[in-house]
C-alpha cells in the first residue's frame, strides 16, 4: 500500500470517526424544555457574553424544532458509517461536504475564540475536500462534458 492510499484511509477514518462522535453527542443527552432554554439563556444577557447566548439559542432552537437536531445527528451517523466503509466513501464524502462546512462555519462565527475547535473543524473540512479531490478521476467527466 502506498503513502497516498494510506493517507486517504486515515482521512476517511478521521472524518468518519468525528461524524460518528458528533452523532453520538446529539442522541446521548435529553433535550431541554423551552422553559429550561429561556432560564439558561437569561444568564448570558451581558454584552460580553453575546456569543455564548447566540450558541445557546442556535443549538437550543435546533433541538426545539423536534427534528432538526435529530436530522443532523442521523446524517452524521449515516455519513460517518459510509465514510468508514471502503466502497461508499466517495459518495459519503460528497454528501458530507455540506455537513462539515456547516460545522466549520458554526465554529468560525460562534466560537471564533476557541482555536482548538477551529483547528479541529477546519481539519474535518479539509479532510472532506481532500477526499473529494482525490477521487477527481471518478467525477471529472461530470464537470468537463465534451461533445
Amino acid at each position: 500500500m502506498n503513502f497516498t492510499k494510506a493517507g486517504l484511509i486515515v482521512l476517511r477514518l478521521f472524518l468518519g470517526g468525528m461524524l460518528l462522535y458528533g452523532a453520538y453527542g446529539k442522541f446521548s443527552k435529553p433535550y431541554p424544555t423551552p422553559v429550561e432554554v429561556v432560564e439558561k439563556a437569561s444568564k448570558f444577557t451581558e454584552p460580553d457574553k453575546v456569543l455564548t447566548l447566540q450558541k445557546i439559542l442556535y443549538i437550543s432552537g435546533m433541538k426545539q424544532t423536534g427534528y432538526a437536531y435529530h436530522l443532523l445527528g442521523a446524517a452524521e451517523l449515516l455519513l460517518g458509517l459510509l465514510l468508514i466503509l471502503q466502497g461508499t466513501a466517495f459518495i459519503a464524502a460528497v454528501f458530507s461536504l455540506p455537513v462539515t462546512t456547516h460545522i466549520f462555519l458554526f465554529h468560525v462565527f460562534l466560537e471564533a475564540d476557541e482555536a482548538g475547535e477551529l483547528f479541529l473543524t477546519g481539519g474535518m473540512l479539509l479532510a472532506n475536500i481532500l477526499l473529494i479531490a482525490a477521487a477527481y478521476p471518478k467525477w471529472k467527466h461530470l464537470v468537463w462534458i465534451r461533445d
